[in-house]
This record gives structure tokens, C-alpha cells and sequence, in this order.
């Protein structure tokens, strides 16, 4: 029912066909890394949206330990 799709004989066809192939691939690219670079700035925004008139001292880490430490000399080591 379906045959496979044939290649034009005439070789400027051919070149003409290859080449808007090539520019239909660029043209993905390029929309493609602007639509990553406008998702990825958006989500700057939406971040920085969300951190507005929160106190930036304020925030803790949560992988951090709060203690109190002293500086011990090699004098006072036992061995």
C-alpha cells in the first residue's frame, strides 16, 4: 500500500532537499535552546519571586551543626 519514499533523480532537487533538511535541524536547535534558556530563567524568577522579603541571615542549612569548639595545642595531646 505504502511504497518507500524515493530520492529525486534531478541532483539540484536533490541539494535543494538536503539542504533544507540541514536548515529544518538548525532551526530545531536553535528554538530548542531558546526555549531551555527562557524555562531555565523563568525558574530564576519563580525563585526569586518566592525568596522575596525573607530574611537572607535568616536561612539555616539543614546538613549544618550549630556547636561551640576550641583550639587544642599539640602540648596539651596526650599520647
Amino acid at each position: 500500500m505504502f511504497d518507500t519514499p524515493r530520492r529525486p533523480r534531478h541532483p539540484l532537487l536533490r541539494i535543494a532537499l538536503g539542504v533544507l533538511g540541514i536548515a529544518l535541524l538548525l532551526g530545531l536547535v536553535v528554538v530548542g535552546l531558546f526555549v531551555g534558556a527562557a524555562m531555565l530563567a523563568a525558574g530564576l524568577l519563580w525563585r526569586l519571586w518566592a525568596q522575596r522579603g525573607k530574611p537572607v541571615a535568616g536561612r539555616a542549612r539543614a546538613d549544618s551543626i550549630d556547636g561551640d569548639y576550641r583550639v587544642v595545642g599539640k602540648a596539651q595531646l596526650t599520647h
